[in-house]
């Protein structure tokens, strides 16, 4: 255990945020995918529906089931998704390798349709999602414990949820939000001290922004 608040130590001797404890396939999560600033659609659109199902659920459930949903789900294709009908409805609730909540899965093929719609106004849902990155005024200072477990939601993140359900989005609530915009890089949420902050932060500044065409 690190000296620092919120960090482990790996038996690599890295220090790292507490919260993969140092199982092997949430390790690698941590250390190769969360807060690496995303551009690609539908990995974006992949990560806002697995959140949407995490709601009430350890993401850790949903990780290990994540290629069950890719296959469930066309790979998370939405334009693919957008067109499911009840027969696709009836299968994914057979499907014993995914969550078979049915108000989830018609959510996720819902906002599919709601995804083609925003691909075709702003061009793709990374130039919509990259518009919200918070600025330097709507972030920490410090990026430790306390503050982190202080803000399960953001001004931001209550502006994003608020905009797509009026959009017609579903399951998209603050909470889910800001999960999804830590995982997505649009924050750097690494705590001080865990050795992929600077990583990230490097990855982020070196980042071509998406923009609406």
């Amino acid at each position: 255990m690190s000296d620092m608040a919120g960090l482990i130590t790996g038996d690599d001797g890295r220090d790292r945020c507490f919260w993969h404890g140092n199982l092997p396939d949430y390790l690698r999560y941590h250390d190769e995918e969360w807060g690496r600033p995303v551009t690609d659609d539908v990995r974006l659109f992949e990560k806002i529906c697995l959140e949407g199902f995490q709601s009430g659920l350890s993401w850790l459930t949903i990780l290990r089931k994540r290629e069950n949903f890719r296959a469930g789900f066309d790979g998370f294709d939405f334009h693919k998704i957008a067109r499911y009908g009840e027969k696709d409805v009836e299968r994914l609730l057979g499907d014993a390798g995914i969550i078979r909540h049915r108000g989830k899965i018609e959510a996720t093929i819902n906002n599919a349709a709601r995804a083609i719609e925003m691909e075709a106004e702003f061009g793709s849902l990374a130039a919509y999602f990259w518009a919200h990155e918070p600025g330097p005024e709507d972030r920490p200072r410090v990026v430790d414990l306390e503050t982190l477990r202080a803000n399960p939601t953001t001004p931001v993140s209550v502006k994003i949820s608020k905009d797509l359900r009026k959009r017609g989005w579903k399951f998209v609530g603050p909470t889910t939000v800001y999960a999804f915009m830590q995982a997505m890089g649009l924050v750097n949420d690494h705590l001080e001290g865990c050795c992929c902050r600077d990583e990230v932060e490097r990855l982020r500044a070196a980042l071509k922004r998406p923009v609406a065409s």
